[in-house]
């Protein structure tokens, strides 16, 4: 009974997903709620998930010459000022602090929602001339943006990311560097994170307040939503005018900086549940996962199992990997690793170590694999790099079904209302048809992929000569 209990504490997916994602996080113990509303505490094994993003992208980062720095979290008023498209997008979401302890500031500070401003008034003095260039910063750190709706993950109030801000001498070297992050972006979220993404250009009504140009990589949720998953920005010379970012050129002459700006944040986390999850849990993808083997004893009050269990754990040693010795019923344990999202479990019990072999779980597709004792590092190395390369074609696959083509505004309703999931027409770039379809629908342009195609000639709201195709969609 008590088996059957953990499942069902999760609700299906299909009968109603936004609660199954709620079930999921608490259940696999990533988050708990906390009496500051909007604001969540990050478990262990939530963090752990973090760590090894961070790690992983961080290693990424440093291979482009990007080096880690720290800026204050507090941004005076009149700094916040300087930028006034930027201050206006992020007004409604700003937190403000009034008071130093009993005394009122003489002027109010800001809660940092990002950091641009930081870094302009900090570039401002620290570049010179254009030997200084470029600077290639970033921050790991938290954010506070005061949303009505939160979600775990996915929308809080705080949440942890990272931050880079770069300077450079000319506008080209800004716009390289604006696609080469969105790329490494891209190329993290497919070979890390199993999940496929679209790449591609935001419109200037869906761009960063006070970005020249925002590009984006957009994933499919299992429900056939959108999630944007990372953004890059170039910022032209727009802050560096605002701020006075100058530098002496090599003809000696002065001239501003050109800016960039790129993050991704804990929101990657409610992605990897919502793409690969099942309603049995979580499922990670092996090189995010904080334990990739979970060792089941079987029987292991009986002689020699748990001996043996422990033994395999050490011989795994290349692997974060586990013995779970608990006094729980083995069922009990599976239920536990599959709500996990452990990647595979290893069984062993006294007819496996008299047979000299052990039984190979995997969580994504449930298939036992009997594996010789002597072979299991080689086949379990195997297995989860399988793992690894089948869930990111599946999740591709999914996404791919669930991307559809529209022509028309009927053809668009049908498919919003009907068939959750991208959908790719043809727009004119006026934001007015934009703004229609958002209004009407409730989808939004979630980017201009890089990768174009001639779906037809005219625009899928107005009927106008086509300039671009867009990828559109219901989004988190």
């Amino acid at each position: 009974m008590a088996e059957k209990k953990l499942v069902e504490a999760i609700t299906s997916m299909d009968e109603d997903f936004a609660q199954w994602y709620t079930d999921v996080v608490k259940k696999a113990e990533l988050i708990e709620y906390t009496s500051v509303k909007g604001c969540m505490a990050i478990k262990p094994y939530g963090y752990a998930i973090w760590e090894l993003i961070q790690k992983q992208l961080d290693e990424r980062f440093k291979e482009t010459g990007v080096e880690n720095v720290y800026m204050p979290m507090f941004i005076p008023e009149s700094l916040l000022q300087k930028e006034k498209d930027h201050v206006e997008g992020f007004a409604p979401e700003v937190a403000w602090v009034t008071h130093g302890g009993l005394t009122e500031l003489q002027e109010r500070l800001c809660v940092r929602p990002t950091s641009e401003t930081l870094f302009c008034d900090f570039y401002k003095n620290d570049i010179h001339s254009y030997r200084d260039l470029p600077r290639v910063y970033n921050q790991w750190c938290s954010v506070v943006r005061w949303e009505k709706e939160t979600r775990p993950f996915l929308r809080s109030r705080e949440f942890l990311w990272q931050e880079g801000h770069t300077a450079h001498a000319t506008m080209e070297e800004a716009e390289e560097r604006t696609i080469q992050m969105l790329n490494l972006y891209a190329d993290f979220c497919e070979e890390v994170l199993a999940m496929p993404v679209i790449r591609g250009k935001k419109t200037d009504k869906e761009k960063f307040a006070g970005a020249e140009a925002t590009y984006t990589i957009e994933a499919l949720m299992h429900d056939g939503k959108a999630l944007q998953s990372g953004t890059s920005h170039n910022f032209g010379d727009g802050f560096a005018k605002a701020f006075g970012i100058q530098f002496t050129d090599k003809d000696n002459k002065l001239k501003y900086v050109y800016q960039t700006s790129w993050g991704m944040t804990t929101r990657l986390i409610g992605a990897i549940i919502m793409v690969h999850g099942d309603n049995s849990g979580l499922v990670l993808p092996p090189r995010v996962a904080p334990v990739q083997i979970m060792i089941i004893p079987i029987q292991q009050k009986k002689e020699g199992v748990l001996e043996m269990a422990y033994a395999l754990r050490d011989r795994l040693s290349g692997f974060r990997v586990k013995v779970d010795d608990t006094d729980k019923s083995p069922g009990w344990k599976f239920s536990e690793q599959e709500m996990r999202g452990i990647p595979i479990r290893v069984e062993i019990g006294p007819k496996d170590i008299e047979a000299g072999r052990c039984v190979i779980c995997r969580r994504d597709t449930r298939e036992k694999i009997e594996v010789r004792l002597e072979e299991l590092e080689e086949k379990a190395d195997e297995i989860l790099e399988q793992m690894q390369k089948d869930m990111l074609e599946r999740a591709r696959a999914h996404r791919d079904a669930h991307t559809s083509v529209a022509t028309n505004m009927a053809e668009l309703e049908d498919i919003l209302n009907n068939r959750p999931g991208f959908v790719k027409a043809m727009w004119c770039g006026d934001q007015a048809c934009e703004d229609q379809i958002k209004e009407k629908f409730a989808a939004t342009s979630r980017c201009m992929p890089f990768e174009q195609e001639h779906l037809s000639d005219t625009c899928v709201c107005c009927g106008k000569p086509a300039k671009k195709m867009v990828y559109w969609g219901r989004a988190y």
